[in-house]
């Protein structure tokens, strides 16, 4: 089994926490470590796993220094959290990075079977393809959302890379992609073929500026996926306190703000932040991000699937050419709209889903425009 390859947390890591107060983090959640071993599973909500894997990153650099990490980590106040949070310890890498691909494969399928929510910090982008791969022993339809300022679509001599992975998840047999959405891209950094690309698929996307300026447009999109991989890179220079890093970027204030979104979606069982600097700031951003991450979990509404005919409102809007349907939790006042596939319109059995949308959508509609990403996800289904 993957999990017995799992390092122990190291002892310096351990030690530094001798001093923090009993409610520290670090003493509140079990560790994987030499003295007590590995940590037993049941009843665990969270478990986070670190990993070095960049040999195929884009460009690689230093490998991102996870023990500063966690002893920022260790070190916050947790919620009012009464969920179990494990820390694996970490992930070594294989003989080529196809071995380490394999192993985090194993890995989150398990975790996954148990019902455990997986946090993966380090490594490069392209560990997104082995979660994704974690999907196809139960052949389900897989959503991904990834805050990057690239679409990582560009086509190289390697097979995958962490500026290729998405052509490799588009490109695999069988493939269980159903959607994929870019937060945060920047379009001097995005080639033209990449847009076609993206507007082929019918995949959906917000530009930086668009999320800068309402990060709330982005709930719905980690309200149905699966997968949250956040590149660090998308991060400002600013926000990271490294010089080699974009002078335009997401902002530390709406990267975790993100991560609550993340953390508040039902269906999310992976989420992943990679390619990091290592800066003090930056393990401090992270160890937040991370938090704000849980506690979106520890307020999850428990909303999915989508029963609406209980806790729900419902609302038909007449446009000119059609009718849209639209129901609103009274739980957690969030909003869907109803799709229906297109290829059975004219058959009795035809089906209906629903796609998660903003209020705002709603009021699109009632002023007769149809919301894009309803369009999309038609053209999708």
């Amino acid at each position: 089994m993957s999990l017995e390859s799992l390092i122990p947390v190291s002892e310096e890591v351990l030690s530094s926490m001798i001093l923090s107060p009993n409610q520290a983090l670090g003493k509140n959640i079990e560790i994987h470590s030499k003295q007590k071993g590995f940590p037993a599973l049941k009843n665990t909500s969270i478990a986070i796993i670190g990993i070095s894997e960049i040999r195929n990153a884009f460009f690689p650099s230093s490998v991102y220094n996870i023990e500063e990490f966690r002893k920022s980590f260790y070190q916050l106040f947790p919620g009012n959290w009464s969920f179990k949070i494990c820390d694996l310890g970490d992930l070594p890498n294989g003989a080529t990075p196809e071995d380490t691909y394999f192993a985090l494969k194993e890995i989150c399928i398990h975790l996954r079977q148990l019902n455990i929510v997986v946090i993966v910090i380090g490594g490069s982008h392209d560990l997104i393809f082995p979660i994704y791969q974690s999907y196809q022993d139960i052949n389900q339809l897989v959503n991904i959302v990834s805050v990057d300022n690239q679409f990582d679509f560009s086509q190289e001599e390697e097979l995958i890379s962490g500026r290729s992975y998405m052509s490799s998840i588009i490109m695999e047999q069988p493939n269980f992609l159903y959607n994929f959405t870019n937060l945060g891209y920047q379009s001097y950094y995005i080639a033209q073929e990449e847009l076609d690309l993206m507007e082929k698929l019918h995949f959906d996307s917000l530009r930086l500026g668009v999320l800068l300026d309402d990060v709330a447009k982005s709930e719905p999109f980690f309200r149905d996926s699966n997968i949250a991989g956040f590149d660090m890179k998308a991060l400002s220079w600013s926000a990271l306190n490294h010089p080699s890093g974009s002078p335009n970027g997401i902002d530390s204030r709406t990267i975790c703000a993100l991560a609550r979104y993340a953390g508040i979606s039902d269906r999310i069982d992976f989420f992943g932040a990679f390619e990091s600097p290592n800066t003090m700031v930056s393990h401090k951003l992270l160890s937040q991000i991370v938090w704000y991450f849980i506690e979106g979990f520890n307020n999850r509404f428990d909303e999915y699937p989508v029963l609406t005919s209980i806790g729900f409102t419902k609302y038909t809007v007449a446009l000119s050419d059609i009718k849209m349907v639209f129901y609103q939790s009274e739980k957690s006042n969030r909003w869907w709209m109803e799709i229906i596939n297109q290829s059975y319109m004219d058959n009795k059995n035809k089906t209906t889903a629903l796609l998660p949308c903003t209020h705002q959508d709603y009021l699109d509609a009632c002023n007769d425009k149809i919301p894009d990403m309803w369009w999309k996800a038609t053209k999708r289904m």
